[in-house]
């Protein structure tokens, strides 16, 4: 209760200070991000042989004189379209005049419908008769002197005066510029010493992580604000060119202001297209400019928004949407305007940090795209809960990634591995595990139509969904095809070869219809045999004609191997001749079980993954094959 107290208590400390300090840290920020913006002009200018000065400061010139340049081009399509405004004035004035002629006849119209028309209406009452000239008494008049009217003048301002009145407004703007472009400069030339001190402040004891921390910050917000540089360019020019066409004046003025106001999420296009769509209902006599400039931007936003955006940015950000609305309600109520415009990136340096720090990691919980729960835990959750339908739509969303082999062995293994570790401490009823039992049934059987297929290797960020230490791991790519031009032997020719047996576990059996499904994808047939077919009694039962091979799955984590040892024993008496791999799912050490286990239980091959399985018994295949081959030689 006292941790949450002060976790509270520091949140909304850091809250107020965010929104008293916002005078101060609204520059600093602005200047860091601008800094971050110009660091990669500033590493092209270093690549060509410029100093670290000289290239600092030739990409912030390049940068006043862009805001300059875009400025002047402002300040000049405004005072054009300044010398036309009576004439617009007068042809909105005109168009409101039809639209309220319009509505007055339609609701003089809805009027007389509901009753209240001439009919209904009341007589005007008739004014009053005027009273004869004559017996209205006469007002005596007094010629005299008028009273002159009195006029106040202010007195003329002077220079000074004038100068405060019109310059104390932007003065402030443009002292907050000053001061971000100083900022910027300071942190573009200590760039490096101030990334050691961040180091040396916040992970002195593990630069690895914190320089990745850092490298991954930088590149994200890098990439965001040069996508989204280039993103809202092309949207400006594309609003240009097709404004030109339809015939709005100043077209050019409307395309920077888009492109400028594109920044500003969610509303900075609607706000854009209000301008040019006033300007075209004051050009136009009729509707149909207004409804071409208000169609051109709907399909350029839906398509930048849409399309263009999700398909550039991909998993750069790492922001969900829902993060992404909240954290521009945060922002706007903390710093304005100017929350709204930096609450993405600052909301993704705050990711960043909780994907790297392990005590601020809610964050990526609650603002990060990745999902809330790993593959194997999603898997594991849906075999609780017995949903079927959500169990097949997570597995077939994972294989567009990755091949069945890699979706056994990696996701739905370890999910069966936490349902043994809940079931041996008794967190799970017997109902519990029938349904578990039950669904992994259904989805091997839903997954048939998969073929396991080859996929290429995963990259990291594809990985995002896994576990921290788990995020590199390759795709398992599936062993290879049995094809029907290997001549096998005698043995390996009928339609079941491999006898897939389950162990005393519930899931064994699951996990030996996986093994099955692969083997039968692979070239070779394999059949299940359940854990009572090979018990004392029923052992001498068990159907063994043409079986090559006998594959044990055995899922058992509380390391006690004597149900085992006793099966292995009843078939090798059993098929004394034939090879037995023992599959011990899922086992973290590679070296399980260890030689006197080994020699213990008695099989010939021991694995912990189906991969290795299915490759075992394809290269048992083909010894057997090599041995036949030597035998009729001779």
């Amino acid at each position: 209760m006292a941790s949450g107290q002060m976790t509270l208590i520091v949140f909304f400390a850091i809250v107020a200070a965010l929104y008293f300090a916002r005078d101060v840290l609204i520059p600093l920020t602005l200047a860091v991000l601008l800094s971050i913006l110009l660091a990669p002009l500033v590493g092209l200018l270093r690549r060509l042989r410029l100093g670290r000065i000289p290239a600092v400061l030739l990409a912030v010139m390049t940068a006043v004189g862009l805001i300059l340049a875009i400025g002047g081009l402002i300040g000049t399509q405004i005072a054009d379209l300044a010398d036309n405004v009576p004439t617009y004035a007068q042809t909105i004035e005109s168009k409101a005049g039809t639209v309220r002629s319009y509505a007055v006849d339609q609701i003089g119209r809805v009027a007389s419908r509901l009753g209240y028309g001439d009919a209904g209406a009341k007589k005007p009452a008739k004014p009053a008769a005027a009273a004869p000239a004559q017996l209205l008494p006469r007002m005596p008049t007094k010629a005299g002197p008028q009273p002159l009217p009195v006029e106040v003048h202010q007195p003329d301002p002077s220079p000074l005066e004038l100068a405060e009145r019109y310059l104390s407004p932007i003065l402030s703007p443009l002292g907050t510029v000053a001061i971000v472009f100083v900022v910027a400069i300071f942190v573009l030339l200590q760039q490096d010493d101030l990334r050691d001190r961040l180091i040396r402040l916040f992970g002195s004891s593990d630069l690895r992580r914190t320089t990745v921390a850092l490298d991954d910050g930088g590149r994200r917000l890098s990439r965001y604000f040069l996508t989204q540089l280039g993103i809202n360019t092309a949207f400006g020019a594309i609003i240009a060119v097709g404004l030109f066409l339809i015939g709005v004046p100043s077209p050019l003025l409307w395309g920077v202001l888009g492109a400028l106001l594109r920044f500003v999420p969610y509303v900075g296009a609607a706000i854009a297209a209000l301008f040019p769509m006033a300007l075209a209902a004051a050009v136009d006599p009729g509707w149909s400019m207004v409804l071409w400039t208000g169609g051109l931007f709907f399909v350029v936003e839906a398509t930048a928004g849409q399309l263009i955006e999700p398909l550039l940015y991909g998993r750069s950000t790492g922001l969900s949407p829902i993060s992404v609305v909240v954290a521009a309600i945060f922002w706007s109520w903390l710093w304005g305007p100017i929350g709204l415009i930096l609450s993405t990136p600052l909301t993704l340096c705050l990711v960043v940090l909780g994907r790297h720090v392990d005590q601020l990691e809610f964050l990526d919980i609650m603002l990060g795209d990745r999902p809330a729960l790993t593959p194997v835990e999603s898997f594991y959750q849906r075999m609780l809960a017995g949903d079927q339908d959500e169990a097949r739509d997570h597995a077939e969303y994972l294989l567009r990634e990755r091949s069945l082999t890699s979706y056994y062995d990696d996701v739905a293994l370890p999910g069966l591995e936490l349902a043994a570790v809940d079931a041996q401490r008794g967190a799970l009823s017997a109902e519990q595990l029938g349904r578990i039992k039950d669904t992994i049934s259904e989805l091997v059987e839903d997954l048939e139509g998969h073929l396991d297929k080859k996929l290429p290797t995963e990259r990291p960020e594809d990985m995002a969904g896994l576990p921290r230490d788990e995020r590199a791991v390759p795709n398992t790519q599936p062993p290879e095809f049995l094809g029907p031009s290997d001549s096998l032997s005698v043995a390996w020719r009928g339609p079941t070869p491999v006898l897939c047996v389950a162990g005393r576990g519930l899931l064994d059996e699951a996990v030996a219809a996986m093994l099955c499904q692969l083997l039968s994808k692979h070239g070779i047939g394999a059949r299940i045999a359940p854990y009572e077919a090979a018990t004392r009694g029923n052992i001498n039962l068990l159907e063994t004609g043409q079986v090559a091979m006998v594959c044990v799955s055995y899922l058992d984590i509380s390391g006690k191997h004597a149900h085992l040892r006793y099966l292995l024993q009843r078939l090798r008496q059993r098929m004394p001749t034939t090879p037995i791999v023992v599959g011990m799912w899922p086992s973290e050490d590679p070296s399980m079980p260890d030689p006197a286990v080994r020699a213990a239980l008695g099989a010939d091959y021991y694995t912990r993954t189906l991969h290795e399985a299915v490759e075992i018994c394809i290269r048992v295949a083909r010894t057997s094959e090599d041995v036949q081959r030597e035998s009729v030689e001779a």
